[in-house]
């Protein structure tokens, strides 16, 4: 199936368990196994969001205080491994939103390291108390030192909800995504809405729809999105057609977002909101998407061209409810897929993890940590030495 968007042309991180060391997991398994490390968000924030960037430099952003109105800040790790002193994101103090873990804060890193955030504000924030929450854009300014003002990228929808993203690319296309009302009510006709940028996000047309309205957008879970490299365009998001066909739908673009294609992953019947998060990762000439469904987590391996996924690779099965996965790939085509257990609405709870070869065969057991906070999500990044770190 093909979609056409038109054209938009107008005008001290994070080691706060062990100081600066990181913890190594426990269960290697062969001598070619890579580390597994985990990354705390300093000065207890939630919802890390990490990107390592082509010179090696690791990029992360984390929330910060009341989710319903708190801030967000930036660190970096140079390859030396030094770290940066925390800056605050948004410009207007505890105007970023994160309730409900579908909502936090989303980063990505465009050409030359420059680092673009989105997020939901409050209602308050918009400047119109009928309006619903605003979508929040700030990108670091020339110095990369501080972040530009923040800016609403909302020009007309209304309703957002659950899900928003952005995706750079090394092109200096910069696309922030987020689902809204459509055209009719209901989540059965909610449609993903796109706004473009061609200039490094110095300015972004007005937003218009790149999904199918039948499809619908499950409200309250999230999304994310994604530019390999080479330019292609992804977007994972959950469907709502006839409100009880939940499936975990992408789009991928190689134009620009002018058109799509679109491919579901995982069909699920559910007359309810799930509340769940998505996630992507790239990979050599294939892109890696993990969801939930019916309280388990998978992945898959989707080929660039074709669209075809490989094998849907389900979490080991313990018996817990798990959310939130995060997946990644190495330099040796080894897999890791996290995810979180037993959390739930104003509930922590513990830390998985499981290591797998490239055809999605598990290597060694499952891992487990405690110590999840409220609202909190994984996110992971593989290092230039086939290393695998969970920030949570």
């Amino acid at each position: 199936m093909k979609l056409t968007r038109g054209t938009i042309r107008a005008g001290p991180l994070i080691l706060a368990i062990a100081g600066a060391n990181a913890i190594y997991s426990t269960h290697a398994t062969t001598p070619a196994s890579p580390k597994v490390l985990f990354l705390r968000a300093p000065n207890n924030g939630i919802q890390p969001q990490s990107v390592i960037d082509s010179e090696g430099v690791l990029h992360v952003i984390y929330f910060l205080g009341d989710v319903s109105a708190g801030d967000i800040e930036y660190v970096k790790r140079e390859p030396s491994g030094n770290l940066s002193k925390p800056i605050r994101v948004n410009s207007n103090p505890r105007s970023a939103v994160a309730i409900g873990t579908v909502r936090g804060p989303q980063m990505s890193v465009g050409r030359n390291g420059r680092v673009y955030v989105v997020w939901f504000g409050s209602q308050k924030e918009a400047g119109d108390p009928n309006t619903t929450m605003p979508v929040f854009f700030t990108r670091l300014d020339d110095s990369r030192r501080s972040f530009e003002p923040q800016r609403n990228l909302m020009q007309y929808t209304q309703g957002a909800d659950g899900g928003l993203s952005i995706a750079a690319d090394l092109q200096g296309h910069i696309y922030a995504v987020w689902h809204a009302t459509g055209a009719e009510p209901g989540e059965d006709r909610r449609r993903v809405y796109l706004a473009y940028s061609s200039d490094d996000g110095k300015t972004f047309g007005r937003e218009l729809p790149v999904s199918p309205a039948e499809l619908g957008a499950c409200g309250c879970c999230g999304m994310r999105a994604l530019a390999d490299s080479h330019g292609r365009l992804y977007i994972l998001y959950r469907a709502a057609a006839q409100r009880i066909h939940r499936d975990m739908t992408l789009l991928v673009s190689s134009d620009q977002a002018r058109t799509f294609r679109i491919t579901s992953l995982s069909p699920w019947e559910l007359n309810a909101c799930p509340m769940s998060t998505a996630y992507l990762s790239a990979g050599k000439m294939r892109m890696l998407a993990s969801w939930e469904k019916a309280n388990r987590v998978y992945f898959d391996c989707v080929d660039a061209e074709s669209l075809t996924p490989s094998f849907a690779v389900q979490a080991p099965d313990d018996g817990a409810d798990q959310k939130h996965p995060a997946v990644a790939v190495n330099a040796k085509n080894q897999i890791l897929l996290a995810w979180t257990e037993g959390t739930g609405w104003s509930k922590g709870g513990s830390l998985a993890w499981q290591l797998f070869d490239s055809a999605g065969k598990p290597l060694g057991p499952t891992g487990h940590v405690p110590g999840v906070p409220a609202w909190d999500l994984p996110s992971i990044f593989a290092d230039r030495d086939g290393n695998f770190t969970i920030a949570y």
